[in-house]
This record gives C-alpha cells, sequence and structure tokens, in this order.
C-alpha cells in the first residue's frame, strides 16, 4: 500500500481523532465482513481495511504515515523505502554521533509478533430476547493462530536466521555528505522488513504470517435490557495478530427487531388499544397481552380517545439492575363509519337525549367560535 493511503481507506482525514477512525472501522468493517458480505472484492477490501486501523491505531506507526512512510512495507537504500523519513533518534544520531563504530542501534528489531485488530459481528434479537436476556452461538470468521508452526511462521524444525544485509539490525545505516560534514542515517532493512531475521523456510499453512483465517463458533451471553445498537465485548476473541500476536476483542453489535405491537423508548414500551365508541361510553374490559403474559385491562366509562394507561413495571428491565420500565397503554376511540338504518335511528335518538343533533354545539366555548356564534 503506498504511503499515506492509510487514511483514504478507512475515509478519514489526516488529523482524525482517535475515536473518529475506530468508529470508521467499525462502520466499514460491519459493511465489509465476510459474515456480512461474502462477495471476494468486499473480503479483500475488509483486509486493507484491517490492516489500515491497525496502522492508525497505533501511535507509533501512525506517527511513520505522517512523516511520509510506510511501517508496513518492505524499505531498503535503494527501494521504494529509500524515501523512508528520519525519526527523532535518527536525527540525533546524525547531527550527536549516535550509534558505535561497529554498527550499533539505539533501537531493536521489529518484532514478528504484533497485537491483532478488534472484529465486529451483528446479532439480530427480538423484543423478548433483548428484554430479558439470551445466550446464541455464533460463527464469526477471524485470523487465528497457525496450528501447523503455532504463529512462528516457519516450517517445523526450522527458525528464522539471522538477516545478513542488517546483521540481525532490522536496520541499515548509510553515510552521506552535508553542509554539516557527513550525516548518517539509519532506516529499515529492505531484505528483512527491519525484523532483523529472515525466515528461509516459511509454513506452508499460513506462508510465513502465523495465522490464518478460520471460522469458529462461540456463544455470547446477551445481559437483560440490553437496547438497539449497543454492543458486548469479547475480550479476546478477535483478529489474532501477525507472528500469533495477542488478539484483539470481538464487539457483538445487537440490532433489535421491529416488534408487531409495542415501539421501545429506552427502557419503557408503548403500544395501542383501539375501543368501538359504544365501548368506551361505557366501560369495558379487555386482554392486553405484555411480555409477562395476558393481562386484563379495565378501561373506566367514557375514557377519552388519546388517554395513556401506565402499567408500572412491565416495560424492559434495567440494565444491569433490577427495577423494571413501564409499560405505556395509548387509547383510540374509533368511530362507526357504516350505518344501518336501525343503528342509525339509534345514534340520533341519542343525539337527540343528550341535545347533541347540532354538529356545532361541540366547539362552542368562551372563545373566538363562540363569540362568532353569538354575533350571528
Amino acid at each position: 500500500m503506498p504511503p499515506n493511503d492509510y487514511y483514504a481507506t478507512l475515509g478519514v482525514p489526516r488529523d482524525a481523532t482517535a475515536e473518529e477512525i475506530k468508529r470508521a472501522y467499525r462502520r466499514l468493517a460491519r459493511e465489509l465482513h465476510p459474515d456480512v458480505n461474502p462477495d471476494a472484492a468486499a473480503q479483500q477490501r475488509f483486509r486493507a481495511v484491517s490492516t489500515a486501523y491497525e496502522v492508525l491505531s497505533d501511535p507509533a506507526k501512525r506517527e511513520v504515515v505522517d512523516l511520509g512512510g510506510d511501517p508496513l512495507a518492505p524499505r531498503g537504500g535503494g527501494g521504494p523505502g529509500a524515501s523512508f523519513p528520519m525519526g527523532f533518534q535518527d536525527i540525533m544520531d546524525a547531527f550527536f554521533g549516535g550509534g558505535s563504530a561497529g554498527g550499533g542501534r539505539g533501537r531493536s528489531p521489529r518484532s514478528r509478533r504484533r497485537p491483532g485488530a478488534d472484529a465486529l459481528i451483528r446479532l439480530d434479537l427480538d423484543l423478548a430476547d433483548a428484554a430479558f436476556g439470551v445466550s446464541r452461538e455464533l460463527t464469526v470468521d477471524t485470523a487465528v493462530t497457525c496450528t501447523q508452526c503455532r504463529g512462528a511462521g516457519t516450517t517445523a524444525g526450522t527458525e528464522p536466521v539471522s538477516c545478513m544485509s542488517c546483521g540481525g539490525q532490522g536496520e541499515v545505516q548509510s553515510v552521506q555528505r552535508s553542509f554539516l560534514g557527513q550525516v548518517m542515517t539509519s532506516r529499515p532493512c529492505s531484505a528483512c522488513g527491519g525484523f532483523g531475521t529472515v525466515i528461509q523456510h516459511p509454513c506452508a499453512g499460513c506462508g510465513g504470517d502465523g495465522r490464518v483465517r478460520s471460522r469458529r463458533t462461540i456463544t455470547v451471553k446477551v445481559p437483560a435490557g440490553v437496547e438497539d445498537g449497543m454492543r458486548i465485548r469479547l475480550t479476546g476473541q478477535g483478529e489474532v495478530g501477525p507472528g500469533g500476536g495477542l488478539p484483539g476483542d470481538l464487539y457483538v453489535e445487537v440490532h433489535e427487531r421491529p416488534h408487531e405491537v409495542f415501539t421501545r423508548e429506552g427502557d419503557d414500551l408503548h403500544c395501542e388499544v383501539t375501543l368501538p365508541m359504544t365501548a368506551a361510553a361505557l366501560g369495558t374490559s379487555t386482554t392486553l397481552s405484555t411480555l409477562d403474559g395476558e393481562e386484563q385491562l379495565d378501561l373506566s366509562a367514557g375514557v377519552q380517545s388519546g388517554t395513556v394507561i401506565t402499567l408500572r413495571a412491565r416495560g424492559v428491565p434495567h440494565l444491569r439492575a433490577a427495577t423494571r420500565g413501564d409499560l405505556h397503554v395509548h387509547v383510540n376511540v374509533a368511530t362507526p363509519t357504516r350505518l344501518d338504518a336501525e343503528q342509525e335511528a339509534l345514534l340520533r335518538k341519542l343525539a337527540t337525549l343528550r341535545d347533541e343533533e347540532r354538529p356545532d354545539a361541540a366547539v362552542r366555548s368562551n372563545g373566538l367560535f363562540s363569540r362568532l356564534w353569538s354575533s350571528r
């Protein structure tokens, strides 16, 4: 990957914060992860995104990128890495004679064993499972330690050998003449990639990387009260790092499916009950299905459309707490749209008894309409 392309890969500006970089990676991982998008091109891009996050989430590697270099590319005196910038220690060595005459270095070779990246997977849940908690088995596709070489990257019975180009230091030095005199600079060795050793017989299983991709099944316990968009962190269940490095974490992102009856606001639930006009006028009882089962809901005579009846502690349990939210029942009164002759006659008789024959009687008040009516 060319220098400075890691920002473009994640789609973030160069001055992005660590949190912005993490959010960008998680967003792309949700879209490109092999469990979600099996397309070959998407998997290739997912690997590029994971590599970019691995680099930019490491302050030391990000500093190299910001200085115009690529911390993962092989470099040498005449190769593509020749433009690798001098770090602070290189500058100090150059001007003040750092390093020994025998070629000693102030820093150690890079380790082949590096931490792995975090992984993200989506979990769809029904409202009841999110409310009361559930255990689910998930199939994940992540990098795991190669079983053939156990992360070493070498064929059985062999070991990495010291690099002949840098003498095992991981760096090569060059001396240039400048107006200050002779300036000595250090660059990562292109022959070994800065590791100080070379794998002459790479493992057939992983090609020397120390890790392979594998599908595995894990069990995740979802606590009661989780909400849509929350993430459950499974420590050490993410991507194993190069060289069999410590794995990152796996984040399980909860997505709550819409419910056919209830809508959720935090830990409270809302639902609607529609009553015929006669039932609302006379009062009635109805059976209401809740998360805890069926309950009888008593509605007093004359209940109005828009009335909200609250059932305490019938909502979703609070996350990691013993209390629960409430269930709010919103009452709708349905006006009949089709009446036969007998029904219409009965309603007209009722309207006469209640002095409600005139449709404008309901809008009379002490306000504007009342003044307009009295001025006729």
